[in-house]
């Protein structure tokens, strides 16, 4: 997975926006970020998930997932293996990422 192919399924979902936060991009539903790429650095993207999606994910793909360190991760944020990843898993992680940041009624309208 490339970071081009990282940003191109991130704003495939709807009303995903691209900007930049600390330096980095990210992609945003409702103003609030879903994912980014960037850091720690170019071979990482990340994905903003529920602590007990994170846990699905690091149990089921270890080389692919690992949460991000300290308070971020223990909130869910969850980084993602550029290498490592394939892009069914990625499209799935967005989606759960997706739908637990973008309001309700937008969620709603649009199953992903």
């Amino acid at each position: 997975m490339t970071p081009a192919q990282f940003t191109r399924l991130a704003l495939s979902f709807p009303e995903a926006e691209e900007r930049s936060h600390g330096g980095h991009p990210d992609f945003r539903v409702g103003g609030k970020i879903f994912a980014t790429l960037g850091s720690p650095d170019n071979d990482w993207g990340m994905v903003r998930l529920m602590p007990d999606q994170q846990d699905m994910l690091l149990a089921a793909e270890p080389d692919m997932f690992t949460p991000a360190s300290g308070v971020w991760g223990r909130q869910g944020c969850t980084l993602v293996r550029l290498a490592a990843i394939d892009a069914a898993t990625l499209k799935s992680a967005l989606a759960m990422a997706w739908r637990y940041r973008a309001p309700k009624t937008l969620s709603k309208k649009y199953p992903v």
